[in-house]
């Protein structure tokens, strides 16, 4: 299986003041470590990183293709993939401010796309779901948690499968497999982990660097 990846690393960081996918977390930029993760898997030929025309100059000296990145997250993957190689079996996706990703996550959804043709990594919701009415911020029903999940990335898809669900696309969406379920296609959910979360917050770095920092302690012998 021949892989290309994405990683989408154009955001703004509006919540955060700057592009929180270069901010620093533990001695490099919170892109670099999954983007390291990334380097490693053998089946993985090609590495497109999508960034703010800002942030093209410093992206090149990371090892990997570059191109400008779109208004949304979704015109920035859609600019990524006018550069894989139409000979890829595969496409991964991943969003550039998820540093906590490991090889075995990554692999697994590899070999599950090889199989079922669109894979989401993700976790069961572990909270109390209420659905609230806007205005009011009042309780209009607690939600049954029991199918829902909460998505993450990588996300791993057949060329044929992504590159046709972006050229059908119709509507703005959140992640890359809303797009393959609009086709009519079944994604495969397979199990994440908690830990892959999302920088999205000031308090999300110092989490990220407690579990970068344990992983450490725990891989010593």
């Amino acid at each position: 299986m021949k892989v290309a990846a994405i990683i989408a690393a154009g955001g703004s960081g509006k919540r955060m003041g700057r592009p929180k996918q270069f901010l620093p977390l533990l001695g490099k930029a919170v892109l670099e470590w999954s983007l390291e993760v990334l380097k490693k898997i053998r089946s993985i030929e090609q590495i497109i990183l999508t960034v703010s025309g800002d942030d093209l100059e410093r992206a090149r000296n990371l090892g990997v293709l570059v191109i400008e990145g779109g208004v949304a997250r979704q015109d920035s993957v859609a600019n990524g993939l006018k550069l894989v190689s139409p000979d890829c079996d595969l496409v991964l996706i991943h969003d550039g401010a998820r540093p906590l990703i490991t090889p075995d996550i990554v692999e697994k959804a590899i070999a599950e796309a090889g199989e079922h043709g669109a894979v989401a990594v993700g976790v069961p919701v572990a909270d109390t779901i209420k659905q609230v009415e806007s205005e009011m911020w009042t309780v209009e029903k607690t939600v049954d948690r029991g199918k829902l999940w909460s998505a993450q990335t990588p996300q791993v898809f057949k060329y044929e499968i992504i590159t046709q669900a972006y050229k059908k696309a119709k509507r703005k969406v959140t992640d890359d497999a809303q797009l393959v379920e609009d086709l009519g296609i079944k994604v495969k959910m397979i199990m994440g982990s908690y830990q892959n979360i999302k920088i999205t917050n000031p308090e999300d770095l110092l989490i990220a660097e407690a579990i970068l920092r344990s992983r450490h302690v725990l891989s010593q012998p």
